[in-house]
């Protein structure tokens, strides 16, 4: 079973020691993502439909809302493995044009090769969260912000994109999709009937899944599920959280046995055991 061996959370979005030897369902992030090996066998990713090998030497790096999955092969042995979620407001914090990480085209590739400087900054991040006193979070953050930045200067082109004057998305182009999805949002603790939603913004369900995808890059049902995980990431990470119950119940699922194999099929661990081992940076 995949456990998650320590989790923080603060202004920098999350940072996840995953211990994985399960599959993951393709599932996205509105942060970028970035996804190193700490230790174990060499494994892969699909992004956008595309196999992507992860090994000491390489990264995977995941656009905000690009679809993805953990590909583990049965049988396969376990990989751990760093998975940072970025948020860009924090990225825009230590450099302004960095905000562009929100963009869907930020990086410019998905497999990319480590120079020894980022290894370098990799190992001493996993070193800091493997060991087994409380981290030294001025170091963490130091060193999650040296690791971030290089990789962006290095596999994006945000320096282009900002003298070009592109700006960070503020919104999908399409307005009945920005309904739809300020409607997920509103009601994301609800069953919601693709069908339906189509109906609300006037579009047949074979158009509305068409014009989603061309908006977002993804479905309406993983725009859904990514909604339900970040509350319920942001619900275990809260130092407020309350039982798992209240918390299944919050996100709309009615047993929390469904909550549980929701967390698991997205992000590998249990909720429950996630909780143990989150750390909160104030």
């Amino acid at each position: 079973m995949s456990i998650a061996q320590r989790v923080l959370h603060g202004d920098f979005g999350r940072v996840a020691l995953l211990d994985m030897d399960k599959p993951l369902v393709p599932h996205a992030h509105s942060e970028c993502h970035v996804l190193l090996k700490a230790t174990g066998a060499d494994t892969y990713f699909s992004v956008n439909g595309q196999k992507q090998l992860l090994t000491d030497e390489t990264a995977v790096l995941v656009n905000a809302w690009e679809p993805h999955y953990y590909a583990h092969q049965p049988d396969a042995p376990r990989t751990l493995i760093l998975a940072l979620y970025i948020e860009p407001s924090w990225l825009a914090a230590l450099q302004r044009p960095l905000a562009l990480s929100a963009r869907p085209d930020f990086f410019l590739q998905r497999g990319v090769q480590l120079n020894r400087p980022m290894r370098r900054i990799a190992d001493a991040l996993i070193a800091e969260m493997m060991s087994f006193s409380l981290s030294d979070q001025d170091l963490v953050q130091e060193l999650l912000s040296d690791l971030t930045v290089s990789i962006c200067e290095s596999f994006s082109d945000y320096r282009h994109l900002d003298r070009m004057r592109v700006m960070a998305p503020s919104g999908f182009y399409d307005g009945r999709i920005r309904r739809a999805n300020q409607y997920l949002m509103d009601h994301y603790a609800e069953d919601i009937r693709m069908d339906q939603l189509a109906a609300r913004c006037g579009l047949s369900r074979a158009h509305f899944f068409s014009l989603f995808r061309k908006n977002t890059g993804i479905t309406p049902h993983i725009m859904h599920n990514m909604i339900r995980m970040k509350k319920a990431c942001e619900s275990l990470g809260s130092a407020r959280s309350g039982s798992l119950g209240n918390i299944s119940e919050s996100l709309g699922f009615p047993e929390q046995g469904h909550f549980t194999r929701f967390f698991r099929n997205h992000l590998g661990a249990a909720p429950s055991q996630y909780q143990r081992v989150v750390e909160r940076y104030n």
